[in-house]
């Protein structure tokens, strides 16, 4: 089969010939119809995760299960199926209680194990992990909710509880951070946006943020505290940077919960992050790493009503060769909207 493969830390991708993989004890192999590219795939190129090389990326992906391992008891080759971008043992007590996205011996297809930027990937623990797509929502939709879509419904929804009429402040207008937006109009709250991308902030507008800002456009979080009379309620960092973590907490209101989405690169060991007005303002600070399996359904519902609508966020399709070449500058990308890999092109 063919897939991207990366040799070492930063190297360059490319795309060969591979073996295609087997169905482990428990698991499936998936025939890959859509998968995206994300900025967490560019974390792993970069060497800020433990990655095995040679190694394939991708871990946001939508297909139809090809073959069914040894003891799985849900799943049948053809099944239209999607699946979150941490797969829980199936085993453990986390899982067993609904929260494998924190699974002590988890799997990440991308990660710990080859990923989807090829024409087949292996998934474990199936019936814990996959997710069957509606016949009404497109793989290409699909795809897109396993980490970005996803991740964002957790870090609201789940994390910090948004209520219809509070104020959001949202620090990245990329895959995550858009998602984030539709979710928190979908619950009814209030959206402040900020990106240094006028393209993404004139499609967070459309999508239905209230407010928003330039990164650069001066003291941001006092613009925000003026726009939402006194801070927003709940502050999301969908970039991943010390900058961008301390705007999202200094946007708070006192007692507001700010949530890391983002991957925090080290700086010097680790980021700095505002404990002083963490503590002074009684701050809560939450931790969103992707959702569990067991709690699709609810997101999956307001799909199926209308009240979301992830395919607004595609905003392109590219094959295998353009997301090797893509692959290394992902971090520095500006195309607004979630870019979809269609392993066939």
């Amino acid at each position: 089969m063919r897939a991207v493969v990366v040799d070492a830390v930063r190297a360059r991708p490319e795309v060969r010939e591979v073996p295609r993989p087997s169905a482990p004890g428990g698991g499936v192999v998936v025939r890959v119809l859509a998968t995206g590219l994300c900025r967490s795939d560019w974390h792993a190129w970069a060497g800020h995760d433990d990655i095995a090389f040679p190694h394939v990326p991708g871990h946001e992906l939508a297909g139809i299960v090809s073959e069914v391992g040894a003891g799985v008891t849900r799943w049948v080759v053809g099944d239209r199926v999607t699946v979150p971008f941490v797969c829980g043992c199936g085993r453990c007590d986390w899982c067993r209680g609904g929260n494998a996205q924190v699974c002590p011996d988890q799997q990440q297809p991308g990660f710990t194990h080859d990923g989807s930027f090829a024409e087949y990937v292996a998934l474990y623990a199936a019936d814990t992990n996959l997710v069957a797509v509606p016949d009404d929502v497109d793989v290409t939709t699909a795809a897109s909710l396993g980490c970005r879509f996803a991740t964002a419904y957790r870090a609201l929804a789940g994390r910090a509880r948004l209520a219809a009429g509070e104020w959001v402040t949202v620090v990245g207008a990329g895959g995550v951070g858009l998602s984030a937006v539709m979710i928190a109009r979908a619950l009814g709250a209030r959206v402040v946006v900020v990106d240094r991308n006028a393209d993404a902030l004139d499609l967070a507008a459309r999508l239905g943020a209230e407010q928003t800002l330039r990164a650069d456009d001066g003291e941001v979080p006092a613009m925000i505290a003026e726009l939402t009379g006194g801070g927003s309620h709940v502050a999301v960092d969908a970039v991943g940077s010390e900058r961008t973590c301390a705007d999202a907490i200094h946007s708070l209101r006192r007692r507001g919960r700010h949530v890391q989405i983002g991957l925090l690169p080290p700086i010097d060991g680790h980021p700095r992050v505002p404990m002083d007005r963490v503590i002074a303002w009684e701050l809560d600070v939450l931790g969103s790493h992707g959702m569990a399996a067991a709690d699709y359904p609810a997101m999956m519902a307001l799909i199926e009503q209308g009240r979301l609508r992830p395919e607004l966020l595609v905003g392109r399709t590219i094959g295998l060769r353009e997301a090797a070449a893509a692959l290394p500058g992902w971090d520095r990308a500006t195309a607004a909207g979630i870019t979809i890999v269609d392993p066939a092109r």
